[in-house]
C-alpha cells in the first residue's frame, strides 16, 4: 500500500514535531512539515501531498490567505484542507469552511481524531 502524502504546515514546531512523528509511525504517511505558507506552492509541486493539515494563525500568511493562494493554483485546489486551530469561536469555523476546508479540529489535537478526520477527507475525495 503507498503511503498517503501529508502537508503540515503550522508554526509551531512541537505540532509539527508531534503530528509528523505520530502519522509517520503509523506506516501509513509520509509527512512534511513547515513552518509557514509563504511556499506552499512551490512545495505542493513538489511534495504532492494527498491532503494539507493547515494552522489558522501564523505569522507571515494566515491559513485563510494559504487557502486562497491554493484554491487559485490547479493542483493545489484538488487538495483537501484540515485546519488544526486554537481558535474555537463559530465565526473563525465559518471563514474557513467558506474557503474549502474539509475539517476543523481544534487544538490541541489528538492524533487518533486527526487520523480520523484523514481517513474520512481522503475517502470522500475520490473521484
Amino acid at each position: 500500500m503507498e503511503k498517503k502524502r501529508v502537508l503540515v504546515i503550522d508554526n509551531d514546531e512541537s505540532v509539527c514535531i508531534f503530528v509528523k512523528v505520530k502519522l509517520e509511525k503509523t506506516g501509513n504517511y509520509s509527512v512534511l512539515a513547515l513552518q509557514d505558507g509563504k511556499n506552499v506552492i512551490p512545495r505542493v509541486h513538489s511534495f504532492k501531498p494527498d491532503i494539507i493539515l493547515l494552522d489558522l494563525i501564523m505569522p507571515t500568511l494566515g491559513g485563510i490567505e494559504v487557502c486562497d493562494m491554493l484554491n487559485n493554483d490547479p493542483l493545489g485546489k484538488a487538495i483537501p484542507i484540515i485546519i488544526l486551530s486554537c481558535l474555537y469561536k463559530d465565526i473563525d469555523r465559518i471563514k474557513a469552511f467558506k474557503v474549502g476546508v474539509v475539517d476543523y479540529i481544534e487544538k490541541p489535537v489528538q492524533i487518533d481524531e486527526v487520523i480520523a478526520g484523514i481517513e474520512k477527507a481522503l475517502k470522500s475525495n475520490k473521484p
